[in-house]
């Protein structure tokens, strides 16, 4: 059982460090839950406290410095242990791309999602590169790294069940990595405002065995090319 199986807001979660993304957002949602209730609480206690009386005079007081230092601190411990309990999958998910990754190239592009893989060569930017429109395929259980790159304005890749959210940025190379833990078929999405298409900026990750990710790279790999 995962954290995303206690979750209506969450889709299911199929990659190696999606436990650990959703266990960071509960413990945020929690602790930030706690503090609005409280704080809502005593808002509420005090409108009600020190509501218009007929009589009753208003008083002026500057407040309490010592007040204002416990929970400018308890704010202060709050969020740094908060911080420290992201980094390591902060760390995972955004520096420690596992050697032996699978390498493609995702770019951006009003509306769409172009992706470049590696042909017979096993190596990106040679001439048997192949690429796809709005479709990411890979394989159960291997790691893959993702060159992320857009070519006129922000836009965002998001796949919302591996929980990869990545900015793409023109001029920008930005490196995104994900390991599928099931085969099946998964969203792509583009989670930020990029155009009048934006909504239409749609695919879909297919997430094979790995021996059926091999026959439908080397089927793709043996389509003919449009001449430049």
């Amino acid at each position: 059982m995962t954290w995303s199986d206690w979750s209506w807001m969450l889709p299911e979660a199929f990659s190696t460090f999606s436990d650990d993304v959703d266990l960071i957002y509960y413990v945020i949602l929690w602790v930030t839950g706690i503090i609005f209730v409280i704080t809502e609480s005593v808002l509420i206690y005090f409108l009600v406290k020190y509501r218009h009386k007929e009589g009753r005079k208003a008083t002026y007081d500057h407040g309490s410095t010592k007040l204002e230092i416990v929970w400018t601190t308890a704010t202060l411990v709050v969020c740094l242990a908060l911080a420290i309990v992201s980094k390591g999958v902060w760390d995972t998910m955004k520096i420690d791309v596992p050697e032996g990754a699978m390498e493609i190239i995702v770019t951006a592009q009003q509306f769409e999602w172009h992706v470049t893989y590696p042909g017979p060569d096993g190596a990106l930017g040679t001439a048997d590169d192949f690429e796809v429109l709005n479709q990411i395929h890979a394989a159960v259980d291997e790691p893959v790294w993702i060159h992320l790159r857009a070519t006129d304005v922000l836009h965002s890749l998001f796949l919302p069940e591996m929980r990869v959210k990545q900015d793409a940025v023109p001029g920008r190379d930005i490196p995104v990595w994900f390991e599928a833990t099931a085969t099946g078929e998964y969203t792509i999405g583009c989670a930020e405002l990029c155009g009048i298409g934006h909504t239409t900026m749609n695919g879909t990750l297919t997430i094979h065995t790995a021996a059926d990710f091999q026959a439908w790279a080397t089927a793709q790999a043996q389509r003919p090319r449009p001449r430049p």
